[in-house]
C-alpha cells in the first residue's frame, strides 16, 4: 500500500508532448484516507532532475528518507491520475513539509486556494 508523500518509480508508458513518460519517479499526493481504501487510481506529481525554478515546481533535496540521489523538482503542473499498478518500486517518502508545499502549489494551480 502506498502512503501520501511516497516517492515511487512509475511505468508511464509512451509520453505525448511534454508529459512525463517511460520509467519515471513521482510523488504520490492522494490523501491518505483515500489510499487506505485501496483506490483504483492515485494522484501523482512527476519528478525531474532539471531544476527550472518555475513557481509550479517544488525542489526536493535528496536524503535517505526520500530515496532520491539528486536534487529533483516536483512538477506540480503535471499532476496526473494513474493506476497503482504502474508503481514499480517505492524509494521513500518526502515527509509532511514537502508534501504540504506541493499541495499548496496544487491548490493555486487548480484555483482552490
Amino acid at each position: 500500500m502506498q502512503n501520501s508523500g511516497d516517492v515511487v518509480d512509475l511505468d508511464l508508458g509512451q509520453p505525448e508532448g511534454r508529459e512525463a513518460g517511460f520509467l519515471h519517479p513521482a510523488i504520490v499526493i492522494t490523501a491518505q484516507r483515500i489510499l487506505d481504501a485501496n483506490p483504483t487510481v492515485v494522484h501523482v506529481v512527476p519528478l525531474t532532475s532539471t531544476i527550472r525554478k518555475f513557481h509550479s515546481e517544488i525542489v526536493i533535496e535528496p536524503d535517505k528518507s526520500n530515496g532520491l540521489n539528486i536534487e529533483s523538482a516536483a512538477q506540480c503542473q503535471h499532476l496526473r491520475a494513474v493506476s497503482p499498478r504502474r508503481v514499480v518500486a517505492t524509494r521513500g517518502n518526502i515527509g509532511p513539509l514537502n508534501l504540504s508545499q506541493i499541495r499548496e502549489t496544487l491548490a493555486v494551480i487548480l484555483d482552490i486556494a
